[in-house]
């Protein structure tokens, strides 16, 4: 899960402080929040709401961000960072590899915290994409291959075969 998009906040001027979230089912500004908790080690919170007006539940996340990420695309193009976008990409490398979703939000946040804290606001998608080759190249080698044969943009089942070449072998990773 990933944050709320704009659409679901809405300014409540009828004296309550600040932004209300909007429910997503009738869109009501008026929400309760019935519980809270931490997760993701403790960088965000979950909640767990209620529309006041149609009584539907629903949650929602808040993290800590600690600046707006730009992604600089191979063609120039630059739009806002998406955490989710970069935890589907790691899920569908993943899949049926038995690495749990614990394990993929630990990557993600680990590739979050290196970006926010490397100083920079644009950040090229190259440097996104061997981030999160690093971690997966540890974690699961499978995982890894399925991973750069997207972000590589491989076309042919040669370029498998060069990517694999310069894999270490099990003797190598033994020592």
């Amino acid at each position: 899960m990933g944050p709320v998009p704009a659409a679901a906040l809405a300014y409540n001027p009828a004296g309550m402080r600040g932004w209300t979230m909007r429910c997503p089912f009738c869109g009501y500004a008026e929400s309760q929040v019935k519980d809270s908790r931490p997760v993701d080690d403790g960088t965000a919170i979950r909640r767990r709401r209620q529309c006041q007006g149609c009584g539907a539940r629903f949650t929602t996340f808040e993290r800590v961000q600690l600046r707006e990420l730009v992604v600089i695309k191979k063609d120039g193009r630059r739009q806002p960072f998406d955490r989710d976008k970069l935890a589907r990409s790691i899920r569908i490398a993943t899949r049926k590899r038995g690495i749990s979703d614990e394990q993929i939000d630990r990557i993600v946040a680990g590739i979050v915290r290196k970006l926010e804290t490397s100083g920079e606001h644009e950040i090229p998608s190259r440097q996104i994409g061997e981030l999160a080759m690093e971690s997966l190249a540890s974690l699961d080698e499978v995982a890894y291959v399925r991973f750069a044969s997207v972000y590589r943009d491989f076309a042919r089942a040669r370029d498998f075969e060069e990517f694999i070449r310069h894999l270490p072998s099990e003797r190598e990773e033994e020592r």
